[in-house]
């Protein structure tokens, strides 16, 4: 199994925490306390940053990879709560005093992120200022998105969770493709391997998406937005709402006002 590995940044000139929009969005004396103790590190695709249950020790930045909170059952199926991009950050439940979730934390698409000592992150946000307000913000945008998941998951087709899920991955990357394979997708949105097979066919039969070899590529956004149902929508006005310091895309980035 691939493990998380300190990146050297000297040889990496391209990253920096910034790069993630709630860093990005932290008023610079926070972001001069914090940056300091922060590392790079590489995430590679299937990595697992903790296990449900585990008291988590870090938390992570992602800059342009995406990290599934997936819930395990009991016979070792599984099914994807959220997924977590340059948007936000991995473990929450450090600042909330739980040390611990009972979720899994996976990384579905390969890159990298910064990450820092739990207890360093707890430090700042027990000061009780911008740190604070902008993660109690990201806690409930993360929340709405876990409830709608499970809406979608009980009322909605398979085809309308892939397309959900495909953009809200999208949203959380720079490009327009992913790289992931049926098996994993189908973990992700715990179905049979066959339904995603069926589902994305249908896809690529109306225009919308190519796949190839693990990589699937968007080719017309706006049809997939009007094919998926009503939960991508909610999600995206929801995190928008509290979240306005976030972009769709990482080029855009600029400090709010």
């Amino acid at each position: 199994m691939p493990h998380v590995s300190r990146v050297d940044c000297s040889k990496l000139k391209n990253q920096e925490p910034t790069q993630n929009a709630f860093l990005n969005a932290l008023p610079e004396p926070i972001q001069q306390r914090l940056f300091p103790h922060m590392e790079l590190v590489e995430m590679p695709l299937g990595a697992v940053l903790y296990e449900a249950g585990e008291v988590m020790r870090h938390v992570y930045f992602p800059t342009n990879c995406i990290v599934s909170l997936l819930y395990v059952m009991e016979n070792g199926s599984q099914a994807e709560i959220s997924v977590v991009g340059n948007d936000g950050f991995v473990g929450m439940s450090l600042l909330m005093g739980g040390e611990s979730t009972t979720s899994r934390g996976i990384v579905q698409s390969h890159g990298y992120a910064y990450r820092i000592v739990g207890s360093r992150m707890k430090t700042e946000f027990n000061l009780h200022g911008d740190l604070l307000d902008l993660a109690l913000r990201y806690a409930q945008a993360l929340i709405t998105q876990m409830a709608q998941t499970a809406v979608c998951n009980r009322h909605h087709s398979i085809e309308q969770q892939l397309c959900r899920w495909l953009l809200l991955s999208l949203d959380r990357l720079k490009d327009n493709h992913l790289v992931m394979t049926q098996e994993l997708i189908a973990n992700m949105l715990g179905v049979r391997r066959e339904g995603v097979t069926e589902a994305a066919g249908r896809l690529h039969a109306k225009g919308v998406i190519d796949y190839s070899r693990g990589r699937i590529e968007i080719t017309d956004r706006p049809k997939l937005e009007a094919i998926c149902c009503e939960c991508y929508s909610v999600v995206k006005s929801e995190t928008d709402r509290l979240l306005p310091y976030c972009p769709h895309k990482i080029n855009n980035l600029a400090k709010p006002i």
